[in-house]
């Protein structure tokens, strides 16, 4: 097993039409605007922007994420991710009653020196570190969601 390498699968019930959700996840630059462990995005042209996050633990992870897919018909937005981290991320959105099931999946390989470091005893650390970081943003997209 390669103990520096995270599969992570999460999935958001949000109170808005498929539509609005995929308008407010293409912006990827008004994220720090709702998910706060997203620190800071800085868009460098149409399609790549370097991220900033950060959630409970006390350390920053840096990456450019170069869009693959934008298909709003099929509600699907894919970035390829390289820096802190290397690897993919994919929301895919549907239908779900009133609202939207926003599916996200990541695959990423950890480059950054510290984490790769504590690959194997920080293990489960790092993924309860993701798992909250999620709840936190999907709080925070319905919040916001609800105020547009």
């Amino acid at each position: 097993m390669d103990w520096t390498r995270y599969r992570f699968l999460s999935r958001w019930s949000l109170p808005a039409a498929p539509a609005t959700v995929y308008e407010a996840l293409e912006r990827a630059e008004h994220y720090p605007r709702w998910w706060p462990q997203v620190r800071e995005v800085t868009r460098l042209d149409d399609s790549t922007g370097v991220i900033r996050i950060r959630s409970l633990l006390p350390y920053d992870m840096t990456f450019t994420a170069r869009e693959v897919r934008r298909d709003p018909a099929a509600g699907v937005l894919e970035i390829a991710m390289s820096g802190d981290i290397d690897g993919w991320a994919r929301w895919t959105l549907t239908a779900d009653g009133e609202g939207t099931l926003a599916c996200y999946e990541q695959v990423v390989d950890v480059n950054k020196p510290l984490l790769r470091r504590f690959a194997v005893p920080g293990r489960p650390v790092f993924r309860a570190n993701h798992r909250l970081m999620m709840r936190a943003g999907r709080r925070g997209l319905a919040g916001y969601l609800q105020a547009v």
